[in-house]
């Protein structure tokens, strides 16, 4: 369960960007919204839903990227490029991420999650240089693991290892105590574009506490960049033959969904080195690619529904830009009200989108701290992202407002007014058109 997510100096968050899921003090109302998890002998909460609001080009999938960009640097274990190929460009080319404006501050990504009894913090301050400038030495700056509140290693000018009682039972069994030897060398394991926990740390302290964090970003932190360019790896189908997998709990959905005429499965690639699979409508032992005979909603919502299943049953947290494009708002409330069924989501999993759609502006379905903004400073550029719940009652916001309503008279910002009739008339004037032709 994501708690929370920060970021600095990453695209168009100059100053700091803190992504909350704790829900905010004093809301009232809508309790199941809210999740409850254990660590120790203490009780976290967090949110199982939010959604982001903003104009074009405000920075609401930057938040995505952010994550997403993190994500990516641990699971490859370092901040030198990768290979990969991405629909976040960031992920993978790392001179993308300063700020265009020419700020020379590091980078900084932080995320606190609760997963099986363990509250883990994880941070690291990375120099990357400026925008652009791929040839620029980079280095970590500084590198933090918290686990339960306790500090398990921080790594700045010097490196500091604790390995505190709580994470007795991930040691690894060579040890038997700290010694200076074993500190020296740890450091001697130091590189200046390697992260510690996935190198030194995880071979020299403790491989099982690094394979359980890494587990969680690999399998439950679910970030989905582009949803219009997704690539998704069969997880749920059973064999019909070597090639083609029929998913029963897909087409059972997709019929709900609308589809009635036909099944729906995925198709192995021929790449033996790839693991994408092509989604076909199955006519007996006829296939079909889908993008020849579905619409455009109707494949953007299948492949996103395995997606919605991996996250309850893994307990997972799903983040994906523009998770209701093209889809019908009936189907999206639904699966909303998925997330904030304890019936159904026993496993505490969560989903992140952002939208332009109005309709989840809704006091009587999101809690106001699940509602968040991000708008685009007209003097720096810069984004900043905010909660609905910032507003104190003193500005007048209460529960059981009209959100919408309050929204579209930018009482909240995050929002721009648009006219595009003074391009369009320069246009016409240019064109010599005159309306009498």
């Amino acid at each position: 369960m994501l708690l929370e997510f920060k970021t600095k100096n990453y695209k168009s968050y100059v100053d700091e960007m803190v992504f909350s899921m704790i829900p905010a003090p004093k809301q009232k109302g809508l309790d199941y919204s809210i999740l409850s998890m254990q660590a120790g002998t203490k009780s976290y909460k967090g949110l199982s839903t939010a959604v982001i609001y903003g104009p074009n080009a405000s920075g609401k999938t930057n938040v995505i990227g952010a994550m997403d960009t993190f994500r990516s640097i641990v699971l490859r274990g370092s901040i030198q490029n990768s290979d990969g190929k991405s629909p976040n460009a960031a992920a993978s080319s790392l001179e993308l991420i300063p700020n265009c404006n020419g700020s020379t501050e590091p980078t900084e990504f932080s995320i606190r999650f609760i997963d099986d009894g363990l509250v883990v913090e994880y941070s690291i301050l990375a120099d990357l240089g400026t925008f652009m400038d791929s040839d620029y030495q980079r280095r970590l700056v500084e590198e933090k693991l918290t686990v339960n509140e306790k500090q398990v290693f921080l790594r700045n000018e010097d490196l500091t290892v604790d390995l505190p009682s709580v994470i007795k039972d991930y040691i690894n069994k060579s040890i038997k105590r700290k010694t200076p030897k074993m500190l020296e060398l740890a450091k001697d394991s130091l590189s200046d574009t390697e992260l510690f926990l996935t190198n030194g740390f995880k071979s020299i302290y403790a491989q099982e506490l690094v394979k359980r964090i890494i587990s969680w970003f690999d399998r439950k932190f679910i970030v989905v960049y582009r949803s219009d360019d997704m690539r998704l790896v069969r997880k749920f189908a059973d064999p019909k033959s070597d090639t083609v997998y029929v998913e029963k709990t897909l087409t059972e959905a997709a019929r709900e969904f609308g589809i009635t005429g036909n099944a729906l499965g995925y198709k192995s690639t021929d790449n033996e080195d790839s693991e994408d699979s092509v989604l076909c409508s199955i006519f007996g032992n006829k296939l079909l690619p889908a993008e020849l005979f579905e619409s455009y909603g109707t494949i953007r919502f299948v492949n996103e529904f395995p997606l919605v299943i991996l996250a309850l049953l893994n307990g997972g947290t799903l983040v994906m830009d523009e998770f209701d494009a093209s889809i019908h708002p009936m189907a999206l409330m639904n699966i909303i009200n998925v997330f904030h069924n304890d019936d159904i989501n026993k496993n505490r999993a969560q989903l992140i989108f952002n939208t332009h759609n109005p309709i989840f502006l809704d006091a009587s379905l999101l809690r106001r701290d699940e509602i968040k903004f991000v708008e685009r400073e007209d003097d720096t550029g810069n984004s900043i992202h905010y909660a609905l719940s910032d507003f104190k009652t003193a500005d007048g916001i209460r529960k059981g407002e009209d959100y919408m309503n309050n929204y579209f008279v930018s009482r909240y910002g995050a929002i721009k007014d648009v006219d595009f009739s003074p391009i369009l008339e320069m246009v016409i004037a240019e064109s010599g058109v005159t309306g009498n032709e």
